[in-house]
């Protein structure tokens, strides 16, 4: 099996911990790395090609020359790798590895394992190891905004917001094919989306909420008191763009097409 791991990075030259990724490009052979620097103003993509240099067959580095967000980015890299027909799985990590590598092939591995499930990914609230690490006045808002997911989505999950998740690799098309609403908030409209086209039900069956056994807040977020403010007034755009100003449209996914504007490099 071969898991595309994609990994925005804006302005994260003093972040990357760059001895862990080339430690896991060297160790790892079922894995391949898709760096997306989203118009980072710093030297990131200085840091990304001395991280390529390590392996260039396991890293891939897409270049957006404009800050766009981390929705965008993430859709930039699922696009690549999955016009790549290499990958079994596709999944998303952050920068800063607040979810280790090992978290992320346990979510890679029970994916693999449950021949039913086609979407894996991390909480750090259901049934959360001692070892999570979050600041206490992010935790409250985290779960305010999370009863806002819910009731948005439908759908019981506790911790829709975690970085690290994974999905087979023929869903992408379904999840990406369509630009998000939002620069942040991509993964409420993932769930939403495959609400829309599988059902509830059937949704539940393909999605497993995993614990994490080790998660830590990194300081220096990009997101910061203004952005969590509006995110009540984000997620309201996101219920009116899918239930209102969509009423009634079937929603289906769309064709992958190369992403343009990007400068590729890698496999």
């Amino acid at each position: 099996m071969k898991t595309g791991i994609i990994i925005p990075c804006y302005n994260e030259e003093n972040r990357l911990n760059v001895t862990a990724f080339k430690d896991f490009i060297a160790k790892e052979n079922n894995y391949h790395l898709c760096f997306v620097n989203d118009g980072s103003k710093d030297n990131t993509i200085d840091v990304l090609k001395q991280i390529q240099k390590t392996n260039s067959n396991k890293v891939s580095i897409v270049d957006v020359k404009e800050n766009s967000g981390k929705a965008a980015a993430v859709r930039s890299g699922a696009k690549y790798l999955y016009t790549q027909k290499k990958m079994d799985y596709i999944g998303f990590m952050d920068a800063d590895l607040s979810t280790d590598f090992n978290n992320f092939g346990n979510l890679v591995h029970r994916l693999h394992t449950d021949k039913k499930l086609g979407f894996v990914f991390g909480s750090r609230a259901k049934e959360a190891s001692s070892e999570i690490k979050k600041d206490g006045v992010r935790a409250l808002i985290s779960k305010l905004i999370n009863v806002l997911i819910v009731f948005i989505i439908g759908l019981s999950i506790a911790d829709t917001q975690c970085g690290a998740k994974v999905f087979k690799a023929n869903l992408v098309p379904l999840l990406f094919g369509r630009k998000f609403y939002t620069k942040w908030l991509f993964d409420v409209e993932m769930f939403i989306r495959m609400k829309r086209y599988f059902g509830k039900q059937k949704t539940m069956q393909m999605i497993l909420e995993q614990p994490l056994h080790r998660w830590v807040h990194m300081e220096d977020s990009k997101l910061g008191w203004r952005d969590s403010i509006e995110i009540p007034f984000r997620l309201l755009s996101i219920w009116m763009n899918y239930n209102i100003f969509n009423f009634g449209m079937e929603f289906q996914p769309e064709a992958i097409a190369n992403p343009s504007g990007v400068l590729i490099t890698g496999f």
